[in-house]
């Protein structure tokens, strides 16, 4: 099963939080508002910082907010920034020493039109796509009374 790291999925919660509110949050601020523990937040935010998808301005009125817009950033940035490169297998053209059978595999370098897919699909997809509420959210937000109708009358 393919499946992102806990700290891959926490960046993305991070960098929506970021984006969707603007301005400079703290690692406490974003740790109440996403249910994060805050050494995780802290962690997660360095990495992401390290890797250019997050500025952090010190100070007294210091915090981090996202580098760029959230439209600009796609999950494969985020992925590589916090898991490395993107690859389904350890058998990618050049790579070596990841399997015990690659001296004698037929399928040895076969995976990377894979890779690029999942990595294209990845690329094709922003944070504030992620972040984007659903219908479902949307009505969670703002419950219609049955008699609001009769209230505007």
């Amino acid at each position: 099963m393919l499946r992102l790291s806990k700290l891959a999925d926490y960046a993305v919660v991070l960098l929506a939080r970021l984006g969707q509110e603007g301005g400079l949050h703290t690692a406490p601020s974003l740790s109440a508002a996403t249910g994060i523990a805050e050494p995780t937040v802290a962690k997660v935010l360095r990495i992401l910082s390290q890797a250019g998808l997050v500025e952090a301005q010190r100070g007294a009125r210091g915090g981090h907010r996202a580098a760029r817009a959230i439209t600009a950033i796609n999950l494969a940035e985020v992925v590589v920034a916090m898991d490395g490169p993107i690859a389904l297998t350890a058998c990618v053209e050049g790579g070596t020493g990841g399997c015990e059978a690659e001296g004698h595999c037929p399928i040895h370098g076969r995976w990377n039109p894979v890779n690029e897919a999942v990595r294209a699909a990845l690329s094709a997809v922003t944070i504030a796509d992620l972040a984007r509420p659903t219908c479902a959210d949307a009505h969670r937000r703002a419950p219609v009374s049955p008699t609001a109708h009769l209230a505007a009358e």
